[in-house]
């Protein structure tokens, strides 16, 4: 709209009520507009000028100086009393006066209002209406007043309750939010607290599972040495039979040989006398039956005789002293040894299952899975001797006590002893049923005992070459064996996780050690033989006391299995392998 000679005026107020300076009273404001006559609003837009097209006015330097000649004192001390009460008023602060806010007047409270609300028609017919009633003088500003200010607060309280709903809505929906937040954490806290109680439970149901197991097979071990112990009677009445059935059949024999004499027509005299107990008539005379059944048991029992007694050899009857007893003195803080790879010898092609060191020599021994034996001299490790022979891996060797003869164990069933001097076969011995784990040597030198995978263990005579004895007791297979140091007594470790005690001379299980968990892969004694140390197939070592057989620490150095254990010379720890 076109605007009338007052527009400038007009446009002084409007920029003076947008900058804040203040509103002249309702009454001047009156007094103006009447002056000026009728105007109308009209709607400008202010653009921000350009910095670029801007010029700037030079500022003149005030730095100036005194030029030379023209020197005056106190000049020059009026001149620095100048400037330092400038520094002091630019430096004080200048406190403008409280503006007081003016009450806004009841049209511009409306014209605002209809702004607000967004009600252009209604707010171009009350400008149009108002101003023409004050043009026209009907309208009198000053009895209008101000707005009051409860109005004013009433509208401020308004649009703060409205930002208070919207906020109380915002923190409704937040606290629903948290509301259904926290019954999801509550309903996820109740099942994990029943899962918890569930896993309980079920652990205490292992827990007493697990010692009731522990119990019933605590139950057993009672029951299982009374089976060995009716086994072991069962085997000797099997023996006692097989004799008995001997016995028998020679009977059958003789009285056969005798009706075929008597049928051919032959008379037989009787030329001895048969010594018979009291109660039978002294001085009997011998039938023909009698006689023939007598001269043919003596006739077998003669035969019998020469060939066992041709070459067995005699278990030594005494205890043999140990030339070890008084080498090794126990050493409490046995000093530390840090071992250290020294060399590698490259002898089989497949995996080495035994290493033995010879008793007087710098020579070692070593068997592998490729059917050979070699004898390695120390310390360059070249090989002196090969031993072929064998039709499958071998398991074992040991030593003769003097340190000539070999002996080997592998599984084509079979034990080897050997010359090292030619490194021939000098003999095999054929018996077990399976694979043959170990072999040892009596101290003697005269018996090689041998444990199998066929849970049965055999001493076997050198000088008669056949078989003294067969070891039954073990229930799985027997996995290693050795002779107590110059005694008739064997040591035995077997899968069914004990170790056994032997007397070689009647082949009778002495003792039963019982404690591992697992298959005992390895036992052997200490150089004094006062100690058992033992491995299984879990890593686990036990020492026993052999004097009163029972077990006196258990190591576990698994979850990898022992396959070898030995003692050290200081015999304070066993070495695991």
């Amino acid at each position: 709209m076109a605007a009338k000679q007052g527009l400038p005026t007009l446009a002084l107020r409007v920029l003076e009520e947008a900058l804040g300076m203040g509103l002249t009273a309702a009454r001047d404001t009156a007094e103006a507009v009447a002056a000026e006559g009728a105007y109308y609003l009209e709607q400008v837009t202010v653009t921000e000028a350009s910095e670029d097209d801007y010029e700037y006015e030079e500022i003149p330097d005030d730095n100036f100086s005194i030029p030379e000649g023209e020197e005056d004192l106190a000049k020059a001390i009026q001149m620095v009393q100048e400037q330092a009460t400038d520094t002091q008023i630019l430096e004080q602060k200048t406190v403008l006066p409280s503006k007081q806010p003016v009450p806004e007047v009841i049209e511009d409270f409306l014209c605002n209002f209809l702004i607000k609300m967004g009600m252009t028609r209604t707010l171009d017919c009350f400008q149009s209406e108002w101003y023409e009633l004050i043009q026209k003088g009907l309208t009198e500003l000053r009895d209008l007043g101000n707005v009051p200010d409860v109005y004013t607060q009433n509208m401020l309280l308004e649009n703060e309750n409205k930002n208070l709903k919207k906020d109380l809505k915002h923190y409704k929906q937040a606290a629903d939010k948290a509301r259904e937040d926290l019954l999801k954490t509550q309903k996820e806290r109740d099942f994990h607290r029943m899962h918890h109680k569930r896993i309980v439970q079920e652990k205490n149901k292992l827990i007493n599972d697990l010692k009731g197991l522990k119990l019933h097979y605590a139950s057993y071990e009672p029951t299982i040495r009374v089976l060995h112990e009716k086994h072991h009677t069962l085997l000797k009445q099997k023996m006692l039979t097989s004799l008995e059935r001997d016995r028998a059949v020679g009977q059958i024999s003789g009285l056969q040989a005798t009706l075929k004499n008597m049928e051919m027509g032959h008379n037989y005299h009787a030329s001895e006398i048969r010594v018979v107990p009291k109660r039978e008539k002294e001085n009997a005379l011998e039938g023909p039956t009698q006689k023939g059944l007598r001269e043919a048991r003596e006739k077998n029992k003669s035969n019998t005789k020469i060939k066992d007694n041709t070459k067995d050899s005699e278990f030594p009857t005494d205890m043999q002293p140990n030339p070890n007893l008084y080498l090794y003195k126990e050493n409490i803080c046995p000093a530390k040894v840090d071992y250290k790879l020294n060399n590698i010898f490259r002898l089989h092609e497949l995996p080495v299952s035994c290493i033995i060191m010879h008793p007087c020599k710098d020579i070692l021994i070593s068997c592998g899975e490729d059917r050979l034996w070699k004898v390695v001299g120390l310390p360059k490790g070249n090989v002196l001797l090969t031993g072929f022979g064998h039709t499958d891996w071998l398991s074992d060797c040991c030593f003769h006590p003097s340190g000539n003869k070999l002996a080997t164990s592998s599984g084509d069933t079979t034990v080897k002893l050997w010359d090292l001097s030619k490194g021939n076969c000098i003999l095999t011995f054929e018996g077990h049923n399976h694979a043959v784990w170990s072999c040892t040597w009596h101290s003697c030198g005269d018996f090689v005992a041998s444990s199998s995978l066929d849970t049965t263990s055999k001493i076997w005579d050198v000088n008669s070459e056949r078989c003294r004895c067969t070891l039954y007791g073990h229930v799985d297979s027997v996995n290693s064996i050795e002779f107590f140091p110059g005694s008739n007594t064997l040591l035995t470790g077997s899968a069914d996780k004990t170790l056994s005690v032997w007397d070689a001379r009647t082949g009778n299980c002495e003792q039963s050690l019982y404690g591992h968990m697992h298959s005992v892969n390895d036992a052997t004694f200490t150089p004094r033989g006062h100690m058992i140390a033992s491995c299984d197939a879990c890593g686990v070592i036990k020492l026993w006391d052999f004097r009163k057989l029972l077990p006196i620490v258990s190591i576990d150095v698994g979850p990898s299995p022992g396959n070898e254990v030995n003692f050290d010379s200081s015999e304070i720890a066993p070495m695991n392998n």
